[in-house]
This record gives structure tokens, C-alpha cells and sequence, in this order.
């Protein structure tokens, strides 16, 4: 197959994530302003409504009590325990999606014909609801365990190819037509040019993979699985402890928050 160049037309059609996830979100004062803000109205707008006598049941939902119960899971062992196990779910899933997911995409983005033939089936299944794969997770897979990891690889797989072959795509045309006339191969200008350009691209790839799959596990671990912190906000719900059900979901958005920096601080180390 020819290699690729740079395809206008292609490229308008792609979105490109990683020009919104690769900028450097500076300034702590206005995120420490944005979480005040945020608290702020999240204490105003329960207050307000959780407050009414018809609803005061749900008054778990209020920030003194979801604090209290998010303090004192932190000193449970069973929340540590559910933590470790969505977070073990996590890491599988995504690595089985990377394995596959970013060889493909550079294959795609590298070869305009392969490209050409995968990018409707991709865009097809790209658009299919990863809950709706639930049924035929629980068909295909014996345990609870393999079908989370499905639904995770089916929901993480499209973002991680699609944006590893934009970041191909966008290699500079010139350095592939030098190395081309230096009388490099394609196996070659993938090893020195399109594998060292991407790697950024790669890691936003997995970046937006664990976005998605941080959504998609809880209701995924609402399947079956005795662990997690879907469970645990499953259980929650059926005990009506609507104060530890809001404390699951306070420390869903943390540990997601720092994961999402994590892998923000490696974009801009690798960036360059």
C-alpha cells in the first residue's frame, strides 16, 4: 500500500480531540474558583429543593451529610476494597483496547486505503451505545468480570483508534517524501517518523478511552459484580442511603479527576 499523505478532504470529515485535550489548562486560582463556584451551587441548588417537606427524605443528597458519609467511607476497607476493584477493570479494559486499538490506528492513519475502507464500519460501531452491547456481553461471557472488560474494550476501542490515526494523519507530508527519497520503506518511516510523532496522540487516545470508560463502569458494574463503586452506589440506592449513594458519586468525580491529571501531566511531558 502507498503511505500516507496529507488528505485535506480526510481530515476534515476527522475531529481533532486532542487540539482541546493537549492544551495546558493553567492557572490554579480559577480552578480553585471553579471548585468554590461549583460547591456553591451544588449546596444552593440541594438546599433549595431538598429542603421542601415532600422531599426531605432526600435531604442524604445535602452537602453535611454527603460529606460525612464521603469521610466515613474513606475509612472503610470495604470502599478501598470496591476502589481497587473498578480501578483493576479500568486498567484491563483500556489495555486490551490499546493493544488492539493502536497498531490499528496507525495503520489507518499510515495507509489511505486501509483508512478509506474502515473509517464507515468504525464510525458505525463508534455510534452504538456501549450499554446496548450489555445483553450480549452476559450472552458471550460466563462471568460478570469478562463481561465489564467487554463493554469497557467496546466503548474505548473507536476513540483510541480514531485519534491515534488523526495524529498520523498529521504528520508533515515533507518528512515522509525526504525519508521516501533517502530510500526508506514503509516498516521504516513507521519505526522513525510516525511512531515518535503520535506517541502524544497515543496517550490523548487513552486519555479520552478513560473518560469513557469511567463513565461506562458504573452502570456496567451494575450487571452483577459483588465490588465496585457501581455496586456500591447500587447498594446505596436499595438501602435509600441517598447520603452514601451521593458520597460514591463526590468520590467517583475525585478519582476520576485524578486520574485525568495524571495522564494530563504525561501529555505535556511527552508533548514536545
Amino acid at each position: 500500500m502507498k503511505s500516507t499523505k496529507k488528505d485535506t478532504r480526510n481530515s476534515a470529515v476527522q475531529f481533532e480531540f486532542s487540539s482541546f485535550f493537549m492544551r495546558g489548562w493553567s492557572g490554579w486560582k480559577y480552578e480553585l474558583a471553579g471548585f468554590v463556584l461549583f460547591a456553591f451551587a451544588w449546596a444552593a441548588v440541594t438546599q433549595i429543593v431538598f429542603t421542601r417537606p415532600e422531599l426531605y427524605h432526600f435531604k442524604g443528597f445535602l452537602p453535611g451529610p454527603t460529606l460525612a458519609a464521603l469521610a466515613d467511607a474513606f475509612q472503610n476497607s470495604k470502599f478501598w476494597m470496591s476502589v481497587f476493584a473498578s480501578l483493576r477493570r479500568i486498567v484491563v479494559g483500556i489495555a486490551i483496547s490499546a493493544f488492539i486499538g493502536l497498531p490499528l490506528g496507525v495503520l489507518i492513519g499510515f495507509f489511505t486505503r486501509l483508512r478509506k475502507l474502515t473509517y464507515s464500519p468504525i464510525q458505525f460501531v463508534r455510534m452504538i451505545s456501549p450499554l446496548s452491547w450489555m445483553p450480549i456481553a452476559l450472552l458471550l461471557f460466563t462471568s460478570f468480570e469478562s463481561a465489564v472488560h467487554f463493554l469497557i474494550i467496546m466503548a474505548t476501542i473507536c476513540p483510541i483508534i480514531l485519534n491515534t490515526a488523526i495524529g498520523v494523519m498529521n504528520i508533515n507530508p515533507q518528512w515522509l517524501k525526504m525519508a521516501l527519497n533517502q530510500g526508506a520503506n514503509n516498516i521504516q518511516l513507521i519505526q522513525t517518523i510516525v511512531l515518535p510523532y503520535s506517541i502524544p496522540h497515543m496517550i490523548t487516545s487513552i486519555r479520552l478511552a478513560l473518560g469513557i470508560a469511567w463513565i461506562v463502569l458504573v452502570p456496567a458494574e451494575f450487571l452483577g459484580v459483588s465490588s465496585g463503586l457501581g455496586y456500591l452506589i447500587n447498594d446505596a440506592r436499595d438501602t435509600m442511603a441517598y447520603d452514601k449513594l451521593m458520597a460514591i458519586i463526590i468520590a467517583i468525580g475525585i478519582l476520576g479527576f485524578i486520574l485525568d491529571r495524571i495522564f494530563q501531566k504525561l501529555q505535556h511531558r511527552l508533548g514536545p
